[in-house]
């Protein structure tokens, strides 16, 4: 089965979310920042995720970013917001509202505060939204983040979900750095479409039949990664290949070394002039000045190496 046949497939920016003055959510910059991913090469937005620092966000701040996405003229169909909360009626109603606004396919977290549960529970969570909600053109990408979620999504669980809904459950978000877990569910589910969240597996993950990425990194490298995602099939020995996969691995070291998502936000700030991106949603918090300086000078660094 082809790359493209699989839903949803290609390079997904894990967005990071700008903030204001009061640490709410920046409506005018993260449109400008949508768009800036786009024009660099990314297939679409993972808006509301992870790196997006959503679960620091009130479901009534996550719902008025995607509507102002949206009316900023991002095309809901290049949209995978997040909508898994710990609440059952809250994801429900995050789910919903993507649906009526015009976004089919959404990354939903398993339920995560309470740990232990069995496959039955979490099965029966999914289940309790997709009839709820009873409409034929919810998508969802299943997100697997054990180091995060403690829950993890297991293989027999994913097999139940897609017996059941065959046409609702397309495919999931890996972010455990396991490369066995992910090639092991290429294939057992063909047609499921398996998306990495570490940036260096994007490459070997496309030869084994993944779908694409879902990527914290993207941030900085969307046009590496685009170019990867492009050019998956070509030889080892290509220049253009192994140099933006070189670049892939040496910018997600460079974001890694001290706390990511402060990272991230320091050299957007940076590569815009902007420095409100810098802030984040407590508990999280902004680099100490040393570190920015340290990050910043390696940044520059690679930059320059890469032109």
């Amino acid at each position: 089965m082809s790359t493209s046949s699989l839903h949803p497939h290609g390079v997904f920016s894990a967005a990071l979310t700008p903030l204001d003055a009061e640490l709410a959510p920046d409506h005018a910059r993260f449109i400008a920042h949508c768009r800036y991913l786009l024009d660099e090469g990314c297939d679409g937005i993972a808006l509301l995720g992870t790196t997006g620092e959503a679960n620091s966000f009130s479901a009534a701040e996550r719902a008025a970013l995607l509507e102002a996405v949206v009316a900023g003229g991002i095309a809901p169909q290049r949209l995978l917001p997040g909508t898994g909360v710990a609440a059952l009626t809250e994801t429900i109603a995050l789910t919903r509202h993507a649906l009526s606004v015009g976004v089919d396919t959404v990354v939903m977290l398993p339920p995560f505060y309470y740990k232990g549960v069995s496959d039955d529970g979490i099965f029966a969570s999914y289940s309790e939204v997709v009839q709820r909600i009873g409409d034929a053109r919810l998508k969802v990408v299943l997100y697997h983040i054990p180091q995060m979620s403690a829950q993890p999504i297991s293989h027999a669980l994913i097999e139940r979900l897609r017996k059941v809904y065959p046409a609702t459950f397309v495919g999931i978000k890996d972010s455990s750095g396991d490369f066995a877990n992910m090639t092991a569910m290429v294939d057992r589910f063909p047609g499921f479409a398996v998306l990495v969240g570490a940036d260096p597996l994007l490459l070997p993950l496309l030869r084994k039949g993944g779908a694409g990425c879902i990527t914290a990194t993207s941030n900085l490298i969307a046009r590496d990664l685009a170019y990867v995602y492009k050019h998956f099939r070509d030889s080892d020995d290509d220049a253009a290949l192994k140099a933006a996969q070189a670049r892939i691995v040496k910018a997600r070291e460079l974001v890694s070394r001290f706390a990511q998502m402060a990272s991230l936000k320091a050299i957007v700030a940076e590569r815009t002039g902007q420095a409100g991106w810098q802030r984040l949603r407590p508990p999280l918090e902004s680099l100490p000045l040393a570190q920015v300086k340290e990050l910043l000078a390696d940044a520059a660094a690679f930059a320059a190496a890469a032109v």
